[in-house]
C-alpha cells in the first residue's frame, strides 16, 4: 500500500513490525482517526530506518522481537539520527524489554493488546511530547530501577539545579503521576505543571517524562512505594 503524506495539523506514523496482519490492524485502528495518517510500513528495522529518513514520520510504532534488525537496535538509530518519536508496542512485557526500550530512548512502551482507544491517544500523546509506559509494566519497572540505585540522603548531585517544587513535581512525575493529578496533589494549575515539567526536562538535558522517571530512580531520588509495591 502507497504512503499518504500526512497535512498540516495531521500526525504522521509509520507502523513497524514483521507480521502483515498486526501492521494491518494497527492501520485500521489508526487511519479513520482525522488527525492520524499513516505515511508509510516496514516489516524490520532496517526498512524502518530507510523509511524514518525518507518521510519523517512524527511517530514510529515499533515491535521488538523482528527478524534481521531488531526493534530495539532500529530505536536507537532512529532516535539518535532523527527527530522521530518512537512508541515501542510489543507482546512481551519482560522487564528488560522495557528497561532497554526506555533507555534507548524511546517515549514509550505498550503492549499490543491495549483498547483502540488508548493506542490513538498513545499516538497524540507522544506526538504532543509527552511519554507513557503501559501500566501494566510501570511497577515491575519502577522495582527494576530501585533495585539498581540505593537510595540517597538529601539531593543527588544530577539535580542540585532543581528548585524544590521542581523536585516535588520530578517526584510525582516518577511515580507515574499524571499532570492533572500533580496539580491536585500541589494545589496549583496544570498549566504551572506543565511548565515546571518542561524546566526539569531543560535543566537536565532530558528528552521527555519517561527519561526523568529513569534518573529518578537511577540516582537514588525515587524509591518504591513501601504501600504499594510501585
Amino acid at each position: 500500500m502507497g504512503p499518504a503524506e500526512a497535512t498540516p495539523g495531521e500526525i504522521s506514523v509509520l507502523i513497524v513490525d514483521d507480521q502483515r496482519l498486526v501492521r494491518a490492524g494497527f492501520r485500521a485502528i489508526l487511519e479513520v482517526e482525522p488527525d492520524l495518517r499513516i505515511v508509510g510500513e516496514a516489516a524490520d528495522g532496517l526498512d524502518a530506518i530507510d523509511l524514518v529518513a525518507k518521510r519523517s514520520p512524527d511517530v514510529v510504532l515499533l515491535d521488538i522481537r523482528m527478524p534481521g534488525m531488531d526493534g530495539l537496535t532500529a530505536a536507537r538509530r532512529i532516535i539518535a539520527e532523527t527527530d522521530s518519536r518512537v512508541l515501542i508496542l510489543t507482546t512481551f512485557d519482560a522487564d528488560a524489554y522495557v528497561f532497554d526500550a526506555l533507555r534507548a530512548g524511546a517515549s514509550g512502551f505498550l503492549l499490543k493488546d491495549v483498547p483502540p482507544e488508548q493506542l490513538c491517544w498513545a499516538v497524540r500523546s507522544i506526538a504532543a511530547g509527552d511519554a507513557l509506559i503501559d501500566p501494566a509494566v510501570t511497577r515491575r519497572l519502577i522495582k527494576r530501577f530501585a533495585n539498581a540505585a540505593r537510595p540517597t540522603d538529601g539531593v543527588p548531585d544530577r539535580l542540585a539545579g532543581l528548585t524544590p517544587r521542581e523536585l516535588d513535581v520530578l517526584r510525582l512525575v516518577a511515580q507515574g503521576r499524571s499532570n492533572t493529578e500533580i496539580a491536585a496533589e500541589l494545589v496549583v494549575e496544570e498549566s504551572t505543571v506543565k511548565t515546571h515539567v518542561r524546566r526539569i526536562l531543560l535543566k537536565l538535558d532530558l528528552r521527555d517524562r519517561v527519561q526523568a522517571v529513569v534518573l529518578a530512580y537511577e540516582c537514588g531520588f525515587s524509591t518504591p512505594d513501601p504501600n504499594t509495591g510501585a
